[in-house]
Formats: C-alpha cells, structure tokens, sequence
C-alpha cells in the first residue's frame, strides 16, 4: 500500500511505479506500450466529455482523474525507456502555456490581433521551429475525421483558400451529391462519399458552427426521439420493430410533436 499522506500527484506516480515494477507489478500494466493505452486514452478523453456534456460534475471529477492515469501511464512507459517522466511532461506544457501567452506572463502588450489570432500565430511559430514546411503539418491524423476535417479547412482559410461566401460551399455539397450518385463502383462510392461529408464540415463551418458540436447534438436528438418512438410504441402494446415503415414514421412525427408541446 502506498503511503496516503504523500501529496496526491506523488501518490499516484508511485501507484504506477508499483505496477509496473519488473518483479511485483501487475501482468497486464507490464504488457502495455505507448500504442496499446493510446485507445484507452482516447477512450478516457471522450468519457470526460461525456461527464461534461451531462452537467455530472461528480463523474467529471473520475474520468478526469482517468485521464489523468493515462498521462502518468505514458509517462511512466517513456521514464522506464529514458526519454522524459512526469516532471518534464508538466514542465513542457508549463513553458509551452506561458509562451503563448507573452501579455500574461512577459512583457508583451496585447496588439490589435485578436486571441484566436494571436493563438494560431503562436501555434504556426512553434511549428515552424520544428520544421513544419506545409499549412497542414501537425494535424494529427488520430483526430475524429469529422474534427480533422475542420481543422484542416481552418488551416487552409488561414492561407486565404476558402470560400468568400456561404453559397461556394452550398453549391460544392450539391455537387458532390451529384456525384456520389453517379458512382459506380465501390471504390468510386467511397472516394466521393468522404467527398460529400467534407463538403458539409465546410458548409457548416461557414455558418460558425463547430460540425463535430453540430452532429454531438444531431446523434443525441436523434437517440432520444429513437428511444421515445420505442417508449411510445410499447405503450400502444405494440412491438416497434414489427412496424412498417409508415407506422414508424407516425411515431416519430408523433415524439416530434410531443417535444414541440413541451418546448412551447
């Protein structure tokens, strides 16, 4: 048992230590690489802003505290191989956030850029000094697609390549539905499929919205009105997946009446 009177951080680095110790750690902890916890931190990334997303503040404070376990995992991994612990990961984003922020923490006034600019033109300046030499260096490729997508259209409107207006990405989304029905082949289908989906993060993004804020909220109206056409369904004795088509219809033009009653 690890002592519990040391401070918390500290106690947590030791928990790890511990578990992968060569002779008394835990089988599993042992067996792990960078590449095989990385889908678990993904994973404890998304449940932090699920807690979030649910206002569940005493779920937020767990999944936080698992997020913060996979840090202290990597780290520990990269301690254990000789390239960098616990200490020069906080120190790294210690410097990092104080030199994106000069008219905080040095001596720069704030000019006429705004924050977001200011941000980007911090961010352009560090990769550069690691050798980036494309506007799209450093988007990384784990990324959700529909959020890569964004960031990667950001990027090129920073260079000047977007549309003046909204009606060059409206008319690029028809476009590409007029193509995707015209393919033939499934490779075809494929290709002008993640066309179509690009050409909408770029519509979307023209009205300000962020599309992977957009479609969270569509997948969440989506399951509830979902789960109220089956509440509905059961309540009339009936089965909803041995409805027709048309009955299900009902159902859910029903579910959206219901929510438009209680909204009003």
């Amino acid at each position: 048992m690890i002592e519990p009177t040391v401070p918390p951080i500290e106690r947590l680095l030791q928990i790890m230590a511990r578990l992968r110790d060569p002779q008394q750690g835990c089988d599993w902890d042992l067996a792990q690489s960078f590449a095989t916890i990385a889908p678990y931190t993904l994973e404890e990334a998304y449940e932090v802003a699920d807690a979030i997303e649910r206002n569940d503040l005493p779920a937020l404070k767990e999944e936080l505290g698992d997020l913060l376990l996979q840090v202290v995992f990597h780290a520990r991994m990269a301690e254990e191989a000789g390239h960098f612990d616990f200490n020069a990961v906080a120190e790294t984003i210690s410097a990092k956030m104080e030199a994106r922020h000069p008219h905080i923490f040095g001596d720069t006034v704030n000019d006429d850029q705004s924050r977001e600019e200011r941000w980007e033109s911090l961010k352009a300046q560090e990769r550069e000094a690691k050798g980036a030499t494309s506007a799209m260096d450093g988007v990384a490729l784990a990324l959700p697609a529909l959020l890569r997508a964004e960031k990667l259209q950001k990027r090129a409107a920073r260079q000047g390549f977007d549309w003046p207006n909204r009606d060059g990405p409206a008319d690029k989304l028809r476009e590409e539905m007029a193509e995707l029905a015209r393919a033939e082949t499934a490779a075809e289908s494929l290709e002008e499929a993640g066309d179509l989906l690009f050409a909408a993060v770029n519509l979307v993004r023209a009205y300000g919205i962020a599309p992977e804020d957009a479609l969270r909220k569509g997948n969440l109206k989506f399951e509830r009105r979902y789960r109220g056409m089956e509440a509905l369904a059961q309540q009339r004795g009936k089965v909803f997946a041995d409805l027709s088509l048309d009955e299900q219809e009902a159902l859910w033009s029903d579910v959206k009446a219901s929510e438009a009653d209680k909204a009003s």
